[in-house]
């Protein structure tokens, strides 16, 4: 707004002129003007005053004291009525901005929301969200099976890639690749069947046709049949020491365990087994006909790619206008694996003869005793055959962004999955849902007022159903920059499969700011209790944070490109029975959940955002940089039991404990220099954030492909550079010394080592700040 503006004249007088133009006007709002003027008609109360003391210039002390309560009660008047316009037009013009922003009108660097205090932007985001959008969009998206490459699932693509642009985002964008996907044969089916003794099949077991593990081994495969339990080491393990070989033999194992059909079926393939079937047993898949449960006669499906992304492009992306050299990832199976039904599975178990299994691997088929085989009792054999073929299909990403005002490179990243082979209520639905709300939440908190520091990016992932193919092939595509850019990633996919009990699979790094958020945030379940409150009275909050696994949305983005991930769920103490399979529809969720799928997305959404609007108004990244170093002293704790023994091979972990010790050093005093900055400095900020958000890709290691390993962190990835293959190798010292190879641990030792190192020498900065000493130990 204009200056007050006074010009004084010789004999003034106050008036207050309101004007009115084109260029003045600001959004609508009208300028007031408070100007001194002259003119004839305004200057004749002057005058008569004048002439008032002329005519009486004997009563001068009565005519002195008019003449200052004229002067008083004018003024005064004139201040109060320029203070109330001046006042009045302020108001106008601040409400404006705070509402509406006027269009055309550049946007300003603003820090911390444009003045709001957290606690603010709190308040706004809960009540900007809403939890019937979240039902409706999960109908809208499991209405029919929408995978990859299908008419469905371009259609659902398209509206979700119209409802962001109907959003006030900053950019919505797409990036399309080719990507290389199993579906099942059009015109051969998968088979199972039992033959005798001579291979003459004696009865055929029917199968659904559309229940398949993509990116399993084609062929055929006949030989005895062993139950493994859960497919599990431990189980393979117990089956050796029964004296129960599995080679060439089919292998039966079930659902669940904590292991993966992938890991299921390489730990078979490991042990010489021919083939794998998978079922859900009543035991660990509620099926009782009493209660809402999965019928005896479907299958669960999953893939069976040990590894995520496109299997014939290993670690790098699969645009379609790159070429590469025929490379197939090393986790595709060489094995067939086919998905059966429990009443299949009840069929095959019931003839089988042999030791009997443990207690602990007892189901309840029912009339099944639990034997472990390998023969039938009536002399027969399995045989199966897999028909499935592999097809490029076309598959898009879908991104959107509201860009941030300090600092815009840096970028926190929401996801879901948007394909589901089924259905895909769970799969595919309430991720989807939840993403297209917080997108929705976010963009009307800007447009209301808030200014986040950093960059939010909203993703629809395709190809979910096949390894997370389509987040995968991104992360391969920008690798090189992202720990330099995201600053960590929430994965939404299958965020809701109860209301009870939230579990979150999270980076070390990310466990202060969901302890901070799970305080802030009410139980969908529990009114009036946080869920830190109700996860104390259940045994501790400390129960909520698991570690990454496999198939998780989260896992690739950790595990392979460095960057702080985490995925949440609410379920309930009985598993949701429905997931990966034709089952997983809006209605059964809702029954699952009483009603309350709308409210209990919420919930879940309000607990990402919480963190969300941490990460996006802090100065600070709150992110705890200590954190690895917990995990190392336990190792060392463990190293440490076996040092004498370790010693008497050659093998000193005195090089271990020094690389341990230079990381914890180097991570409290980054976080005490952090406690003792200005951090309102921008400077400063950017220089300690840029740290923070580097130290999780300092554990990738260095020292392995990411073609060959791309699983390069030294505590969530997968090989022998890991912690966990090295914790295991130090186990078998104790358990089975034969199988203790010196060589092997040696090497995993300076891979481990050395990857820990150079996470102390980043973190600790500059190089003349660094004093590493290695001693040559003999």
């Amino acid at each position: 707004m204009d200056a007050i503006r006074t010009p004084l004249t010789q004999s003034s007088s106050v008036s207050l002129h309101r004007s009115v133009s084109d260029d003045e006007e600001v959004g609508g709002a009208q300028r007031v003007e408070v100007t001194f003027m002259t003119s004839e008609t305004e200057a004749e109360p002057s005058s008569d005053i004048t002439a008032l003391l002329l005519r009486y210039r004997h009563g001068y002390r009565r005519t002195c004291a008019l003449l200052c309560v004229c002067g008083v009660v004018i003024f005064t008047t004139a201040f109060l009525l320029a203070y109330a316009l001046f006042n009045g037009h302020c108001s106008q013009v601040a409400g404006h901005r705070e509402d509406e922003e006027p269009v055309g009108v550049a946007k300003p660097p603003a820090e911390g929301g444009a003045g709001l205090y957290l606690g603010e932007l709190r308040m706004m985001m809960r009540k900007l969200l809403q939890d019937e959008d979240i039902h409706n969009t999960v109908s809208r998206v499991s209405r029919a099976n929408h995978p990859s490459g299908s008419a469905e699932g371009t259609s659902l693509a398209t509206e979700i890639l119209r409802r962001f642009r109907e959003l006030p985002m900053d950019h919505t964008w797409t990036e399309s690749l080719y990507a290389t996907l199993q579906f099942p044969h059009r015109s051969q089916r998968s088979s199972l069947w039992l033959v005798d003794s001579t291979g003459l099949v004696s009865e055929q077991i029917p199968l659904n046709p559309s229940d398949f593990c993509p990116y399993s081994a084609t062929g055929s495969t006949t030989g005895g049949l062993v139950y493994a339990n859960y497919g599990r080491p431990e189980d393979f393990n117990w089956l050796k020491t029964a004296g129960v070989s599995v080679i060439g033999c089919v292998v039966v194992v079930r659902v669940g365990g904590g292991v993966s059909f992938a890991e299921k079926v390489w730990l078979a393939e490991r042990n010489g087994a021919g083939g794998v079937l998978i079922y859900p047993d009543p035991a660990d898949v509620p099926q009782d006909p009493r209660r809402l449960g999965l019928n005896t006669h479907t299958a669960v499906s999953e893939h069976v790619h040990l590894g995520s992304g496109d299997p014939f492009t290993p670690g790098f992306p699969s645009f379609n206008h790159t070429q590469f050299p025929p490379i197939q990832s090393s986790g595709l199976p060489l094995i067939p694996a086919l998905p059966i039904s429990a009443t299949v599975a009840a069929k095959l178990l019931s003839q089988l003869s042999g030791p009997s299994c443990p207690p602990s691997w007892r189901g309840r088929l029912p009339y099944v005793r639990c034997v472990v085989g390998p023969e039938f009792s009536s002399g027969r054999r399995v045989k199966m055959s897999v028909h499935n073929v592999m097809t490029p299909v076309l598959l898009n990403n879908i991104f959107s962004s509201l860009e941030g005002r300090v600092e815009p490179d840096q970028y926190i990243i929401l996801g879901a999955q948007r394909d589901s082979l089924g259905p895909g209520a769970v799969k595919s639905g309430v991720g989807t849902a939840i993403l297209l709300e917080l997108a929705r939440t976010f963009s009307a908190m800007v447009k209301n007022g808030f200014s986040p520091r950093r960059s939010l990016l909203f993703v629809s992932w395709d190809a979910g159903e096949f390894g997370n193919v389509g987040a995968t092939e991104w992360l391969e595509g920008y690798l090189s920059m992202l720990h330099l850019k995201a600053v960590a990633y929430f994965s939404l996919d299958q965020a809701v499969m109860g209301d009870d009990v939230l579990t979150a699979y999270t980076s070390p790094l990310l466990v202060d700011l969901l302890d901070a958020a799970i305080r802030q945030v009410e139980h969908p379940k529990h009114a009036g209790q946080t869920i830190y409150s109700q996860a104390e009275r259940e045994g501790g909050g400390w129960r909520i944070m698991k570690p990454l696994y496999l198939n998780s949305g989260a896992y690739s983005f950790t595990a392979f490109a460095g960057v702080p991930a985490m995925e949440l769920r609410f379920t309930e103490e009985r598993a949701y029975p429905f997931i990966n399979t034709q089952l997983d529809t809006a209605s059964r969720l809702q029954e699952v959940l009483g009603g309350r799928l709308g409210v209990t997305g919420r919930g879940l959404g309000e607990l990402v955002g919480e963190m969300v609007l941490r990460l996006a108004h802090d100065h600070i990244l709150p992110l705890r940089i200590t954190s690895y170093a917990q995990t190392m002293l336990q190792f060392s704790a463990q190293l440490n039991k076996h040092s004498a023994e370790l010693q008497s091979r050659g093998l000193s972990p005195q090089w271990v404990f020094s690389a341990r010790g230079d990381y914890s050093r180097a991570a409290e005093t980054v976080q005490r220099a952090i406690d003792y900055s200005d951090l309102h400095d921008p400077a400063t900020a950017r220089l300690y954030n840029l740290r923070i958000m580097k130290v999780e890709y300092y554990f990738l290691s260095q020292y392995v492909s990411a073609v060959e390993t791309p699983f390069r962190h030294v505590i969530h990835g997968r090989g022998d550079h890991t912690l966990g293959a090295l914790t295991e190798h130090l186990a078998l010292l104790t358990s089975d010394p034969g199988r203790f190879n010196e060589t092997r641990f040696r090497r995993q030792l300076a891979l481990f080592t050395w990857t820990l190192q150079g996470a102390a020498n980043g973190l600790n900065g500059d190089v003349w700040s660094i004093h590493n000493t290695h001693t040559y130990t003999h």
